[in-house]
């Protein structure tokens, strides 16, 4: 499968903005892809192994938190999984 890996994480997997993993569950693939690139670790998963919160997952074009299986969910060479940081705005005014 191909994982998106957004901007401000790209300097975690050697600039990279693609990678391929085998996987069988986006789990898997994850777990494939933060021991390819340890660094990643730390900004995707909390120090109890938790997705950080801020991170959204979509599975080719669907949100992880909404599937039935969520990080369990299969996974198969064609998919996409695609990374994406939230962000946060303030509330000031301009």
């Amino acid at each position: 499968m191909t994982i998106y890996i957004p901007t401000p994480l790209r300097l975690y997997a050697e600039g990279k903005d693609a990678i391929e993993i085998t996987a069988g569950t986006i789990s898997d693939a994850l777990d494939v892809l933060t021991q390819t690139y340890p660094e990643l670790r730390k900004h995707l998963f909390t120090g109890e192994g938790k997705l950080r919160a801020f991170v959204n997952l979509y599975l080719n074009d669907e949100d992880v938190r909404y599937l039935p299986q969520k990080e369990r969910s299969e996974v198969s060479a064609k998919d996409t999984l695609s990374i994406i940081p939230s962000i946060a705005g303030g509330s000031g005014s301009i």
